[in-house]
């Protein structure tokens, strides 16, 4: 998978190129590590600061190496094992949670080419040719390790919380997947190199954030936040309610795996989201030389830092669902939506597919184009006013039943 699609490889392998590929994958885990040890200490700081507290400020300035000392103490931490637990799929669990994770950060583009010696080489470890496809393989991977912790814990809480992982991750892997195929749709390819490269046309509203229309980005942020398991979706951990979810009987560097694995997972899916509907390392930068290379990977580190701001930002505001509002969100209302926007660019690529150069601009050109988009999203709105009335019939009924039986005993 490393090799395909990469241009050191047009004339064969040799010692310089697997070289090259190990220098690559050793970068890859690195920047992925320290992205993982920043984040923890910035949440923790950037939530304390919304709630008026002063955070880490002990190791390190602006207690900025306060991550690396709660990992040391976790390293010596006594590994405990549950008498109950069932031993190799209690240790195993961790290892489910945190390769997934690497995995699919290694098909995301971090800039273009650059040229070492007489080699050229993309700044990304691997462009297979089923990408898109891979990675949601990955991320449904991922929920096994959440699972098997939970259930392999032998204690009821964990047990819980592996239930719930296993209902969430049904319920909105279904919508993510529907937005990664109105990309699919619209660019036409799986590499999530063609993917970026249909974005770079030297204006924003290349991106496919304004290309798609802007339903299938939110749809997108929301299913991903709800499979990572955080805030407002945070239900398989619940602390109030679940002590710890899953991973309540671990300790040591099996906890500290977990840990590593979920903030990973969070870096991954930011990149994730730049790369799909942001133009990836796309943006203003000079032809050629060293700035050519460096200045697209800072504009891809800068677009990342929005979305790993709004998970902190949706954590220190937001509560909780209750399980039945998770449950309704994502089969009533985001796979709706997600089905109903396929349909709609849909007709419109079946239309002129040969002239698509813009959402917006589509509708304007378009002959059929904007009574596609008008009957699509009055069909959408029909439906939800459909479940809507639904709801409140129901509720009505309810309550109809429950007032005579009141009156009679009073």
């Amino acid at each position: 998978m490393i090799l395909a699609g990469d241009p050191l490889f047009a004339d064969g392998v040799d010692g310089v190129v697997v070289l090259i590929v190990a220098a690559k994958t050793v970068v890859v885990f690195a920047v992925l590590l320290v992205s993982v040890l920043f984040m923890v200490w910035f949440e923790r700081k950037l939530v304390s600061d919304m709630q008026a507290r002063i955070g880490p400020n002990r190791a390190g300035r602006w207690g900025v190496l306060q991550t690396v000392a709660d990992g040391i103490k976790l390293f010596f931490k006594e590994d405990l094992l549950p008498e109950r637990a069932d031993r190799r799929i209690f240790r195993l669990a961790p290892y489910l949670s945190l390769v997934p994770a690497f995995s699919a950060f290694a098909i995301v583009p971090l800039g273009g080419e650059i040229t070492i010696g007489d080699r050229t080489t993309r700044l990304q470890l691997a462009d297979p040719p089923v990408g898109i496809l891979f990675l949601l393989a990955v991320s449904s991977i991922a929920v096994y390790g959440v699972m098997l912790a939970g259930w392999s814990s032998g204690s009821k809480y964990p047990l819980l919380g592996s239930v719930r992982a296993s209902a969430q991750m049904v319920s909105y892997e279904a919508a993510l997947g529907l937005s990664v195929a109105a990309v699919v749709l619209v660019t036409g390819s799986l590499l999530t190199s063609d993917i970026v490269a249909d974005q770079t046309g030297g204006s924003i509203f290349e991106w496919n954030v304004f290309r798609l229309g802007f339903l299938p980005f939110v749809i997108f942020c929301m299913a991903a936040t709800a499979e990572l398991n955080r805030a407002p979706f945070d239900l398989v951990e619940a602390e109030q309610e679940l002590v710890g979810g899953f991973h309540t009987e671990y300790s040591s560097l099996r906890f500290a795996m977990f840990f590593l694995a979920e903030y990973m997972a969070m870096v991954v899916m930011s990149a994730v989201i730049v790369t799909l509907f942001l133009g990836g390392p796309a943006g203003p930068a000079p032809d050629g030389g060293f700035l050519g290379a460096v200045v697209p990977v800072l504009w891809f580190l800068a677009k990342m830092f929005v979305f790993l701001f709004s998970y902190v930002w949706l954590r220190a505001t937001l509560p909780r669902f209750r399980y039945d509002q998770l449950m309704d969100l994502g089969w009533k209302k985001l796979i709706p939506l997600s089905l109903f926007w396929i349909l709609v660019l849909a007709g419109m690529l079946i239309e002129a597919p040969t002239t698509q150069t813009g959402f917006v601009g589509s509708l304007m050109r378009r002959r059929y184009g904007f009574a596609v988009f008008a009957g699509g999203l009055l069909l959408g709105l029909l439906l939800l006013r459909a479940i809507t009335v639904g709801r409140a019939t129901t509720r009505g009924e309810a309550g109809s039943s429950a007032a005579p039986a009141f009156e009679e005993v009073v």
